[in-house]
C-alpha cells in the first residue's frame, strides 16, 4: 500500500464523522451502509484509483466544467442513497469545501440526498433507484474497451439492490463482454430499509451465483484494510472477467449502538447522539 495502514484508518475515521455531521445537520439521509462501506471507499479514492483533478483546474481565469482529468478511472455509486460517504471522502480528498458539510439535503446545494452528477466536485453519474448505476458502470468499462481506453471502472452496489433484476442483466453483459477493466464491489452489510435482507429477499449464497455468472469472484471483510488490499490486488490481475469484491461489512461500523441494526438505514443521529458517536470514534 502507498499509504499507511494507520493513515487509511485515520482517513476513514474522518470519513464517518464527516458524514455523521452532515446527515444529523440535514436531520435527513443514510447512516449504517455508509458507516459501513466507509473502509472500501477510503482506500477506493486514497489508494486504488487514478482519480485526480485535471492539472490545471484554472485556463486563463475560466473554471472549467470539470475538476477531473478525463484519463481519471471512474466510480460509480448504484446505491446512490449512501452519498453520504461519498460527499465526505471527497471531503477528505479536498474536492469539497468542508463549508459544505452543512448544507447535505438543502434546497440548492451540490450536496443532494442522492447522487447528482457534478465534475466540478467529482461526482460522475447521477442516481436514485436501485439498479440503474450497474449499467451505467458497464457503459464506461465497455468504452474504455472500445476506444482504447487504459481506465478503470468501480462500482459500488447494495445487497438489497441485488434484488433487482437489473443487476443480473448486468452480471450477465459484463461477462460476456470479458470486461476485466471493472469492478464491482458489493456492500454485503445484510440489513435494508424495513429488516434484514434475508427476511425480505435472501440472496445467499450470492457468491455462487456470481461465479455462475463468469465473475472473478473474491470475497473479504470489507472493514480489513489488508483484506480490501489483496482483494483489489486480485482483480487488477485478473484478465478475460470482470470482478467482484463480496465486501462483508458491519452497517454502522465505529459506533456500537448503529452497528448490525437496520433501524439505522434511513435514520439519523439526534445532536446528543452525534455527541456520543464521534467520542465513540475518535477512541
Amino acid at each position: 500500500m502507498k499509504n499507511t495502514l494507520d493513515s487509511l484508518k485515520n482517513i476513514s475515521r474522518n470519513v464517518r464523522k464527516d458524514l455523521l455531521t452532515m446527515t444529523t445537520a440535514a436531520e435527513s439521509g443514510h447512516v449504517a451502509g455508509p458507516m459501513g462501506i466507509a473502509d472500501v471507499m477510503t482506500y477506493l479514492f486514497f489508494e486504488e484509483m487514478n482519480f485526480n483533478k485535471v492539472p490545471e483546474y484554472f485556463d486563463e481565469g475560466v473554471q472549467r466544467n470539470s475538476l477531473l482529468d478525463p484519463s481519471r478511472d471512474r466510480f460509480v455509486l448504484s446505491a446512490a442513497h449512501m452519498v453520504p460517504v461519498l460527499y465526505s471522502v471527497l471531503i477528505e480528498k479536498g474536492y469539497i469545501d468542508k463549508s459544505e458539510i452543512n448544507n447535505l439535503r438543502s434546497f440548492g446545494s451540490k450536496l443532494q440526498g442522492h447522487t447528482a452528477i457534478d465534475l466540478t466536485i467529482g461526482v460522475e453519474t447521477t442516481g436514485g433507484s436501485l439498479g440503474q448505476g450497474v449499467g451505467i458502470a458497464l457503459g464506461f468499462a465497455k468504452s474504455a474497451k472500445i476506444f482504447n481506453k487504459n481506465y478503470r471502472t468501480y462500482c459500488v452496489l447494495g445487497d438489497g439492490e441485488s434484488n433487482e433484476g437489473s443487476v443480473w442483466e448486468a452480471a450477465m453483459f459484463g461477462s460476456k463482454y470479458a470486461l476485466d477493466n471493472l469492478v464491482f464491489i458489493l456492500d454485503k452489510n445484510n440489513i435494508q430499509l424495513s429488516n434484514f435482507t434475508e427476511n425480505i429477499m435472501p440472496m445467499d449464497p450470492v457468491s455462487d451465483k456470481w461465479k455462475s455468472f463468469g465473475w472473478n469472484v473474491i470475497e473479504i471483510d470489507g472493514n480489513n484494510f489488508d483484506e480490501i488490499d489483496n482483494a483489489f490486488s486480485n482483480a487488477k490481475d485478473t484478465k478475460g472477467k470482470p470482478s467482484i469484491i463480496i465486501a462483508n461489512t458491519i452497517p454502522g461500523k465505529g459506533v456500537s449502538f448503529i452497528e448490525n441494526n437496520y433501524v439505522w438505514h434511513g435514520k439519523v443521529l439526534n445532536t446528543e447522539e452525534l455527541k456520543e458517536a464521534i467520542i465513540e470514534l475518535d477512541k
